[in-house]
Parts: structure tokens; sequence; C-alpha cells
């Protein structure tokens, strides 16, 4: 596995092969040793997945959990952008954007720091996205950004009308979460 830096400090592209033959395709994209090797400690403490039909947009979420909580993120099914927004105050990319693209049959995968605001939308009939977790879910540290925060301006890869949950349609902006002091430190 290959880990190479994002533009956002401590957000990582995760690279593995694909090996594929008539039956379909196998692929290792979580590996711990390869995490050490490049001195990212990451322990799993949960495992989600996320089923999500086209042009459905889910995020910004982030956590406020004491412990932190980083992920690591692939696509197991289908096409779809990862969105990661950098929150943390006092980082030097804060604000910053990253949009990579993950397919099933791609060699990718991201890491997302703990801090980080993620969200994502999906480009084909129908996604999956797994990821493992640092620190198990905690509802009440549990935030979200409104993903058309027209500061963040991002640029969303969508094909027809954008489907949201009511909950991040009314999330606040990154603006607002500043002001009341509730995004994470660097």
């Amino acid at each position: 596995m290959i880990l190479n830096e994002l533009s956002i400090t401590g957000c990582f592209l995760l690279e593995s092969p694909v090996w594929g033959d008539d039956r379909g395709y196998f692929r290792e994209w979580f590996k711990f040793d390869d995490f050490a090797a490049h001195n990212v400690g990451f322990h799993v403490r949960q495992a989600n997945l996320s089923m999500s039909s086209r042009n459905v947009v889910r995020g910004l979420h982030y956590s406020l959990a004491p412990e932190g909580q980083a992920k690591v993120v692939t696509c197991s099914f289908g096409t779809l952008d990862d969105v990661i927004v950098d929150i943390r105050e006092g980082s030097p990319t804060f604000g910053r954007v990253e949009i990579v693209s993950l397919g099933a049959d791609q060699e990718r995968g991201v890491l997302l720091p703990a801090g980080v605001a993620h969200g994502f939308c999906v480009t084909s009939e129908q996604a999956a996205l797994t990821y493992l977790l640092s620190s198990p879910f905690n509802g009440p540290m549990e935030l979200e950004i409104n993903p058309f925060d027209e500061d963040l301006a991002i640029a969303w890869n969508l094909s027809g009308e954008p489907i949201v949950s009511e909950k991040d349609k009314a999330a606040p902006s990154l603006a607002q979460r500043q002001a009341s002091g509730q995004l994470p430190q660097f």
C-alpha cells in the first residue's frame, strides 16, 4: 500500500493494487503495517457501510469526540466523489477542500485525520462507502456543516437534483460553526 499526502495536512490518498481475473477482482484496502511504516497510527474502533443512490449527498460530518475520530474510507461498490474539508482551527490548510474520486474497482482509498469534515456524493446508479473509524459513534459529539455552504463552494459532481437529509440541509455553515466555537483544534 502506498500513502501519498494530499493538499490537506494529515490527509492521505491510499493506493493498493487491484488483482483481477474472470471471476472479478481483489484488493487489500487497509494494512496496519503499511500505515505504521509511514509513521501513521490508526486503530480501528468501528466499521461502517453506507449504500446510497445517484445524486445522494451525505455530509459534511465531523466529530468533536475527545479522543478524535480519524477515518479510512474506500468505495466498495459503484463510484462516488469523496469530499474532505479541513475545519481544524489553527491548521495551515484550514478551509481547504479536497475531492477524491473513488470507485470499487480502483486502487484508491483515503485516510482522513481527526478533525476534518467528511462527505460524499454518488456518481453511479448506486454506491457503497466502506469506512473504518478510530473512535466509535458518539451522538452528542457528532456535528455537521451544510454541504452547500457558499463560502466552501464545493463542486459536487451531480447529474440531477441533490438528495440530501433534512439534517444536512439545515446544518450551519462553517463560519457559523466557527463563531459558535464548535470546531476542532489542530
